[in-house]
């Protein structure tokens, strides 16, 4: 067809262009003329011719033989799949031109038909989440929270239908209330149906003429509510709890969203919780570790008593049943386990160093001298030295 343009003059480039610059060329001139968004007589006209052109010279074979013979070569040989061939559209639509996300968008939903969904029914509102932080003894033995929470609700002067009192939204005359607007375009390859979403109403299918002075005819209100949330006792840290319908306010009469709550124990000074179970230290002095003794050790709901056998080694640790955290389902509990420190004193008098050679002696052990000194304290004495 001898009247057609030169490909390479229709796109502003050189022969010798390559791929990438070839794209960018094609990208520039797609955002100015395609019909979306230029409303210019002649403009759908030349949308088509830059299309094909950029769907020869995209394809290496095709290129190089419109190279060789011009239009004579491709002229027949060039289909509807070859607009699409080394186009990534939602690269070449994004963000480029300014104001390319909206624009963008549009094109790729019309092409590939995602824009088809209808928006104008009733949609659920967003979920919420929020961080809760609580002590040991609340995880224990369960609490009720109360939270601020700043949300989206429906305006309660219009009922959130964004109005006036005593008006009604109208139907969009622009979609017919579908909250899209459908439209015929004619390219190289035939008809395209392009369904986008309805710019008058903005997807919603109806119009507010007079709007409600209170939401503005969003419908919508910014408001700060206090929730009450139940915590169950055994909940452990890093728990996620769902309050249902607690989120934001749906549209069009939709359901509201959850409110999510991510739940931080707080450590405690003296128990740690390894799954259901409690950890807690006991200290004991040397003679109930040798004799054995009665102790009260602690519990996170009170003290209980405990039985140290005699010759108990520190490190030891001892099991109190069902004294850890509460099974969260309801059934069981975990148990305390107490680990034994075994202190010994660090000063002693004449009498107490005495005993102690008397017991030392009747065990059997080489006692220590009047003024010779344990292998602890010549190290503490050879330090100070080097100070």
């Amino acid at each position: 067809m001898a009247d057609k343009r030169d490909y390479y003059d229709i796109l502003g480039v050189d022969k010798k262009i390559s791929g990438d610059e070839l794209k960018k060329a094609y990208r520039k001139l797609a955002l100015e003329y395609h019909p979306d968004r230029n409303k210019d007589a002649g403009a759908e006209e030349k949308f088509k011719e830059i299309s094909e052109a950029y769907g020869v010279l995209s394809d290496s074979e095709k290129r190089a033989k419109y190279d060789q013979y011009g239009h004579a070569g491709v002229d027949g040989r060039w289909s509807q799949e070859d607009i699409f061939r080394g186009v990534n559209f939602e690269d070449i639509f994004r963000g480029s031109g300014g104001g390319g996300g909206g624009f963008s968008s549009s094109i790729f939903d019309s092409i590939f038909g995602g824009g088809s969904r209808r928006r104008g029914g009733p949609q659920r509102g967003s979920d919420l989440r929020i961080d809760l932080a609580i002590i040991f003894e609340e995880a224990y033995k369960g609490v009720e929270k109360s939270i601020k929470l700043p949300r989206t609700e429906n305006c309660s002067t219009c009922g959130g239908s964004g109005a006036k009192p005593g008006t009604d939204p109208q139907t969009c005359k622009t979609c017919g209330g579908s909250g899209q607007a459908t439209r015929a375009q004619q390219t190289p390859f035939g008809q395209f149906m392009t369904t986008s979403t309805c710019p008058t109403c903005r997807g919603r299918g109806k119009v507010v003429d007079d709007p409600c002075t209170e939401c503005h005819g969003s419908g919508k209100v910014q408001k700060k509510r206090t929730i009450k949330v139940k915590v169950p006792a055994g909940i452990e840290s890093g728990s996620r709890m769902r309050v249902s319908g607690e989120g934001e306010h749906g549209s069009a009469g939709g359901p509201p969203g959850d409110l999510f709550v991510d739940l931080y124990v707080k450590p405690h000074s003296l128990f740690k919780r390894v799954g259901n179970d409690v950890v807690v230290g006991a200290d004991i002095n040397f003679t109930q570790a040798a004799l054995g003794d009665e102790i009260m050790v602690p519990t996170v709901d009170g003290k209980v008593k405990l039985k140290v056998p005699a010759g108990t080694q520190t490190g030891a640790t001892f099991r109190v049943k069902d004294k850890g955290m509460p099974n969260i389902h309801g059934y069981g509990q975990g148990d305390l386990h107490v680990q034994v420190n075994v202190k010994v004193p660090k000063k002693l008098d004449s009498k107490q160093k005495e005993l102690l050679r008397e017991f030392a002696k009747a065990s059997g052990e080489k006692p220590l001298k009047e003024n010779e000194k344990g292998l602890f304290e010549k190290v503490v004495d050879g330090v100070k030295d080097k100070i």
